[in-house]
């Protein structure tokens, strides 16, 4: 008996002996919505996401702008770049450079990035950027060295199926976990080979 005859003499037994198929696979159960909301759901999205390593602040939408202050002077940030569509407080501390097609080398050359994002998933501590007007060009997202994402409270999800329903396959999407990383053959850690190597999320509650 050849190789490929006893392959397919296995595929047949394993078939039920003829080759037909066997009974329909149950369907795959898996939960399409999740449980939490409100306090839980953020504090698992935190949790998940200082997991990957990701540095986590909290604040309300009036302490917006103190906090993003106090990221950017913890981190020596004094110049980064944000999309044309991003509405900021005031920086007074910060020069912001406004998007209109840097090149890599402009990008490399700034101390970080702000962006809003479309969507994050507290199960995975995920973060999605699609690209609208407040996320700009991925370029934007993976040449700075640090990127500091806003995420509101109404754009957190519990599990990917949620997130997979507001998204639009047609657009650009960056899913996110974490700071870029990967690990060489030793599996010896090495952050910000393609993308940047610190990523701060401030998570905007609701009111």
């Amino acid at each position: 008996m050849t190789p490929r005859e006893e392959v397919l003499a296995r595929i047949r037994a394993a078939l039920g002996g003829d080759g037909a198929p066997g009974p329909e696979p149950a369907p795959a159960a898996y939960r399409v919505a999740g449980d939490l909301h409100g306090e839980p759901l953020l504090d698992l999205l935190a949790e998940r996401l200082a997991h990957y390593r990701a540095i986590v602040r909290r604040t309300s939408a009036t302490g917006l702008g103190a906090a993003i202050a106090a990221s950017l002077a913890e981190r020596g940030a004094r110049r980064v770049v944000v999309p044309e569509g991003l509405d900021l407080p005031a920086l007074p501390a910060v020069e912001t450079v406004t998007d209109h097609g840097l090149s890599p080398p402009d990008l490399d050359a700034l101390d970080g990035v702000i962006t809003g994002a479309s969507v994050a998933i507290a199960q995975t501590g995920t973060i999605v950027l699609d690209g609208s007007a407040d996320q700009g060009r991925r370029a934007i997202t993976l040449v700075p060295d640090y990127h500091l994402c806003l995420v509101r409270a109404d754009q957190v999800v519990e599990l990917v199926p949620e997130a997979v329903a507001r998204l639009d396959p047609s657009r650009p999407l960056t899913w996110i976990s974490g700071p870029s990383a990967t690990s060489d053959i030793e599996l010896s850690r090495v952050e910000g080979v393609h993308g940047p190597r610190t990523l701060e999320v401030i998570l905007v509650e609701s009111p």
